[in-house]
């Protein structure tokens, strides 16, 4: 499998601007700035996409292995927290809050935890992360 984005910039580094398209087109021509990125301007960003890829692929892998340990989740929802320092994405910190019938805590923990080690974005990622992972009712 393979998927493909694209981006286009113009101008310089503070005064530019870019977009940026995904093979799907859920992002169709997104806009991108130095302000998107660094302040609070409207757009997305590198840190921002990664964080989102890192939650959703972390999700859809504790699904995978939550149905293999005999588990189905009602509700997975995952924060994906990605630190830029010095000029390097250096961590990814996942908070989830899961609905699962009938799973014990310690097993929770355990599939969690093999999910996070195991999600394809991890691993490419290769980087430090932290994963708080809570069962509600």
């Amino acid at each position: 499998m393979k998927r493909t984005a694209s981006a286009i910039w113009n101008g310089t580094i503070k005064e530019g601007k870019g977009n940026i398209s995904t093979q799907s087109t859920v992002l169709d021509k997104t806009q991108y700035s130095f302000n998107s990125r660094f302040a609070e301007g409207v757009g997305t960003n590198p840190e921002e996409l990664i964080a989102a890829a890192h939650a959703g692929c972390f999700n859809m892998k504790l699904t995978l292995d939550l149905e293999a340990a005999g588990f189905k989740a009602d509700t997975l929802e995952t924060t994906s927290t990605v630190t830029l320092d010095n000029g390097t994405i250096t961590r990814s910190d996942l908070v989830l809050k899961a609905k699962v019938p009938g799973i014990t805590n310690e097993k929770f923990q355990e599939v969690a935890a093999g999910a996070k080690a195991g999600c394809p974005v991890s691993r490419a990622l290769n980087l430090e992360m932290s994963l708080q992972a809570e069962l509600i009712a």
